[in-house]
């Protein structure tokens, strides 16, 4: 049985990971470090923020601690934040995804590597709140993707107070990555690669890969799950 969706953010509902790297960049120029478009996408996209300065930082053999990680963070934050403001765009038939999804009482939710701080002003301002029920960011969870542990945590919060429970195998994933992808299987749940950051040949564990959602019919959603 087909019961809910789990949308990855950046990559799915949002065009903005070319903004997420500018932001990195712009907190990394101080120690004159400068994450490539091609390195970024390889080895970075689908970490957390703390995951990539962590990362950068070992890479770079920079010294810097938690509390000064904690900082750079902060940076990005407030970097990525005027950015999205002007500059973030939803993909192409994302309302009408969703709104299809409500029509059929198929319950939503998102689990992303992104801080809510960076997630929240997107949703609003392209007036998607509505839609969902639960989102699960980085802040909120001890390991980032390719770790299950997000969605399985928006599992648990959609399931909250709820007598009929929703199990993993009917909830489908959304996602735009490898490490996404192999979040999704590793939580029992079925997965949907969409082709908007890679493409097809490097997300081939989904069970089924599309190039834009309005390809995805309720009736395809419920033939994974079956």
């Amino acid at each position: 049985m087909f019961r809910a969706v789990i949308f990855d953010f950046d990559g799915v509902i949002t065009d903005s990971e070319i903004l997420h790297l500018r932001a990195f960049n712009d907190v990394l120029a101080q120690y004159d470090i400068e994450i490539t478009e091609e390195d970024y996408y390889k080895e970075y996209l689908g970490f957390t923020d703390r995951d990539c300065f962590d990362s950068v930082a070992g890479k770079n053999k920079l010294g810097v601690d938690s509390e000064q990680i904690e900082n750079l963070i902060k940076q990005k934050n407030r970097i990525f934040e005027k950015l999205a403001a002007t500059e973030a765009t939803i993909y192409e038939g994302v309302p009408e995804f969703l709104q299809m999804l409500t029509d059929n009482k198929i319950r939503r939710a998102i689990c992303s590597g992104a801080l809510l701080v960076d997630i929240q002003p997107i949703v609003e301002k392209s007036q998607l709140g509505p839609f969902f029920e639960v989102i699960v960011s980085a802040e909120q969870i001890a390991k980032g993707k390719p770790d299950p542990e997000g969605f399985l945590l928006a599992l648990t919060k959609l399931n909250k107070g709820s007598q009929n429970s929703i199990a993993a195998n009917e909830c489908v994933v959304i996602e735009d990555s490898h490490w996404g992808l192999e979040a999704g299987n590793t939580a029992g749940m079925h997965t949907v690669a969409i082709t908007n950051t890679y493409e097809a040949g490097q997300l081939s564990m989904a069970e089924k890969i599309i190039t834009r959602l309005s390809e995805l019919s309720i009736r395809d959603l419920q033939e994974l799950c079956a």
